[in-house]
């Protein structure tokens, strides 16, 4: 499984590719306005920023609702870099655009899934990616994490070829579940990566490591 970042902070992606540990960036408009980007234009020059940094999928989120919108939104998105990929979301519009913008041999990430019925009418319209929402879907008091792993059972049974990206992932144990489970991908904010680096026992040997060669230096 791979790791993307849930961001529209170039700090935080450029620190992640860094870190050689990041094959990917999924954004949408929320994260883009944290950013102070807060119509198309700008968001395109910030994608394009981040594309140079990541050489792996960059998923840009269409601003509209309206199928023939996002169909416009999502062609002009496309033409941003060879990497980046439209997202699209699991309404009925959503689903119109993926179909029309597939078939134009655009890559699509079905977002804001939430139902095994969902994913399943993201291949029939095309979609590269869909992107269960497990955070959301475990605020309503139910296991998102489940739904994953319905999604991921289903694909595998029929030998479906779109790839499953968990999203909406909280802490380190959501990346470790959706592994275990077989999604291809994970799309994780920049807090759970660093999350992901800490333990106490690295930290306890890292200090330890010190000691000891500050205690052979005095010695000499």
């Amino acid at each position: 499984m791979k790791l993307f970042l849930d961001t529209a902070n170039i700090d935080e992606i450029r620190h992640g590719v860094e870190m050689g540990v990041v094959a990917g960036v999924t954004t949408n408009p929320s994260l883009a306005a944290s950013e102070g980007v807060c119509d198309l234009l700008a968001y395109g020059d910030a994608v394009r920023e981040i594309t140079e940094i990541v050489e792996g999928p960059v998923s840009a989120e269409v601003f509209s609702n309206d199928a023939a919108s996002m169909i416009d939104q999502g062609r002009i998105i496309a033409t941003w870099a060879g990497n980046v990929v439209v997202k699209l979301p699991s309404t009925t519009d959503g689903f119109k655009a993926m179909a029309v913008l597939s078939r134009e041999g655009i890559p699509i990430n079905q977002t804001l899934c939430f139902s095994a019925n969902q994913a399943l009418l993201g291949v029939q319209a095309g979609a590269t990616y869909v992107s269960p929402f497990v955070g959301r879907i475990d605020d309503t008091g139910t296991d998102g994490m489940s739904l994953v792993r319905d999604i991921v059972d289903i694909f595998n049974k029929h030998s479906i070829a779109v790839k499953v990206l968990a999203a909406s992932l909280r802490h380190p144990l959501h990346v470790v579940q959706a592994a275990k489970i077989g999604a291809h991908y994970a799309t994780i904010p920049y807090k759970v990566l660093l999350q992901m680096v800490k333990h106490p026992l690295t930290d306890a040997g890292v200090v330890k490591f010190e000691q000891d060669l500050i205690a052979v230096s005095a010695s000499r």
